[in-house]
C-alpha cells in the first residue's frame, strides 16, 4: 500500500503545496488605518483618544506610521494638525514623497466623512496589530523549538512569557519619553497629597513598618531573612492574612518548605490566636475550637492561592502570570529562596541563586506586584560573639540578592539566644537593613510565640511573655 505524499509542512497533498502562513498577507485593515488618520485631520481632539489605544508600530502601512508620528510631533507642540502643517512637517523630514505626497493626505481626509467612529476604527487597527504580533511570536517559538537544544521547561516559560507580553503591550512599552512619566508622576503626587492615608503601597498590618516603607509597592522585591527559629515564615503569613482578609488583596503563596495544610493550620492558629502547639497535639479547648472555626470562615473567603509543589523559578513565573491574568494578583510570596531550583544545573549554586533572585525581581516588575521572598542566613551571625544580629553579608549564597532587593528585612529575637537573661522577652527586632526609597531603621514588634504571631508592640502587653 502506497503512503500518502506529504509536503514539507507535513500535510497530505501530493504535488500541490497548500497555502501556508508565510504565503499570506499579514492581518491588516488599510481602510481602518486611513479612517483613524483622517479622523484626526478632521477633528484634532480625536488624537487624544487615539493615543490611548495606538502607537505608531500598530499601523501596518509604513506611510501611515510616518504620518502618525508626524501628527504626534505636532500634538506635543500644541500645534494644529491639518493638511498644511502635516505636509510641512513631513516635507521638512523628507518623508512627504515617501508617504505618497500631499495628494495622499488629501485623499485620506476625503475618505472620512466624520470622526465619530475613530475609537472603533482604532480598535480594529489595534486588533490587527495584535494578530501580527501573535504571528511573529508564534513563528519565533516554532523556529526556536526546531533549532535549539534548550531545556524544554525554559522554552515553555519563554513561549508563555512572549504570548503574555502581547496582551500587555497596549499598556506597556520598553521605553517612554520622560514627558509622559513626569505627567503621570505629578498626577500621582496630587492623589497622594489628597489622600489622608500615608500608606501608598500594600499595607503589611504593622504600623511602624508601614510608616517607614509606606507599604510594599508594585515592582518591589522584598527579602526577609532570619536564622531558623526567628519566625520569618510566621511573619510573612501575618502579612499575607492581613493583605488578603483586611485588604481583600489576592495573594499567591509558593511554599517549598511546608505543605499547604501546615500553612493553613499556622494561619488559622495565628488568626484565631489559639495555641498552635495545643492544636497540633489535640489538647485544645471548645473555646479554642470555636475560635478556629470563626477564623476558618474568614480565611475561606479570602483571596489566597497556595502552591506547595516543588517549584522551579520557571514554574513560579508561569503560575504567577496565570494567577495575575485570572485573579489580579496583588502580592506574591515565596518560601524560601534557597530551596528553589534554577535552570542552570551546571552552574555554581551561588550563580543559580543569583539568577533566581534576578528572575524574581523581573517577575515583580513584569506583573507590577510586590514579591516577598524568604531567605536563609549563614551561620556566621551565630559565631559573632555577644551580638548575633544579622547583617546583609549573612544572606546565604547572597550573590545578587543585595543588589536585586528593593527592601531587605531581618528578624532577630534576643531571647532565642539568651533565654531567661534576655531583657527583651516577647520582643522581636525587625531590622530594615536596606530600603531603596527610604531610611533604614530597627522596629520592635511583639512576638506571641504560642500563637506564632507578630503584632505591633503598642497593641499588646508583652511583659507576660
Amino acid at each position: 500500500m502506497l503512503e500518502p505524499v506529504r509536503n514539507k509542512t507535513g500535510f497530505e497533498g501530493g504535488s500541490v503545496k497548500p497555502q501556508t502562513a508565510y504565503d499570506r498577507l499579514p492581518p491588516q485593515n488599510i481602510e481602518a488605518e486611513q479612517s483613524v488618520l483622517g479622523a484626526v485631520l478632521l477633528e484634532n481632539e480625536a488624537i487624544a483618544m487615539v493615543i490611548e489605544q495606538l502607537t505608531a508600530g500598530d499601523f501596518y502601512k509604513d506611510a501611515h506610521k510616518k504620518i502618525f508620528i508626524a501628527m504626534l510631533e505636532l500634538y506635543e507642540k500644541n500645534e494644529p494638525i491639518d493638511l498644511i502643517t502635516l505636509t510641512e512637517i513631513l516635507n521638512r523630514k523628507e518623508q512627504l514623497e515617501e508617504i505618497g505626497g500631499a495628494s495622499y493626505l488629501s485623499s485620506i481626509v476625503n475618505l472620512v466623512p466624520t470622526s465619530a467612529n475613530a475609537r472603533y476604527h482604532a480598535k480594529i487597527v489595534k486588533e490587527k496589530a495584535i494578530l501580527r504580533n501573535l504571528i511573529v511570536t508564534s513563528t519565533e517559538i516554532i523556529t526556536t523549538c526546531y533549532d535549539t537544544d534548550q531545556d524544554v521547561h525554559e522554552l515553555l516559560d519563554q513561549a508563555e512569557s512572549k504570548i503574555f507580553n502581547i496582551s500587555e503591550k497596549a499598556i506597556r512599552q520598553t521605553y517612554v519619553h520622560i514627558k509622559s512619566v513626569v505627567k503621570d508622576t505629578i498626577e500621582l503626587v496630587d492623589k497622594l497629597f489628597d489622600k489622608k492615608e500615608r500608606i501608598t503601597g500594600l499595607a503589611t498590618g504593622f504600623t511602624d513598618l508601614d510608616e517607614a516603607t509606606t507599604g510594599f509597592h508594585p515592582g518591589d522585591l522584598i527579602v526577609i531573612g532570619a536564622r531558623p527559629g526567628m519566625g520569618k515564615t510566621a511573619f510573612c503569613l501575618n502579612i499575607i492574612t492581613h493583605a488578603a482578609i483586611d485588604g481583600n488583596v489576592p495573594v499567591a503563596v509558593f511554599s517549598l518548605e511546608m505543605t499547604k495544610e501546615q500553612i493553613v493550620l499556622r494561619m488559622l492558629c495565628s488568626e484565631a490566636e489559639v495555641d498552635s502547639k495545643a492544636v497540633r497535639s489535640g489538647y485544645h479547648s471548645k473555646e479554642d475550637y470555636r475560635k478556629l472555626v470563626n477564623a476558618a470562615g474568614r480565611l475561606s473567603e479570602s483571596p489566597i492561592y497556595i502552591d506547595d509543589s516543588f517549584n522551579s523559578i520557571l514554574d513560579i513565573r508561569a503560575k504567577s502570570r496565570r494567577l495575575k491574568a485570572e485573579h489580579g494578583l496583588g502580592l506574591i510570596v515565596v518560601d524560601y529562596l534557597q530551596l528553589m531550583s534554577g535552570s542552570g544545573a551546571h552552574l555554581a549554586r551561588e550563580q543559580v541563586i543569583s539568577d533566581i533572585s534576578r528572575s524574581l525581581k523581573a517577575l515583580a516588575k513584569d506583573l507590577s506586584v510586590p514579591v516577598i521572598v524568604i531567605s536563609q542566613l549563614n551561620r556566621s551571625c551565630e559565631t559573632r560573639g555577644e551580638s548575633k544580629r544579622p547583617l546583609v553579608a549573612d544572606l546565604r549564597e547572597s550573590g545578587a540578592i543585595e543588589q536585586d532587593a528593593d527592601t531587605i528585612l531581618f528578624l532577630y529575637r534576643d531571647e532565642y539566644y539568651k533565654k531567661q537573661d534576655s531583657l527583651k522577652k516577647g520582643i522581636a527586632e525587625l531590622d530594615i537593613a536596606k530600603q531603596r526609597n527610604g531610611p533604614t531603621k530597627i522596629i520592635d514588634l511583639a512576638f506571641l510565640e504560642k500563637f506564632t504571631k507578630f503584632k505591633d508592640l503598642a497593641d499588646h502587653e508583652y511583659s507576660e511573655y
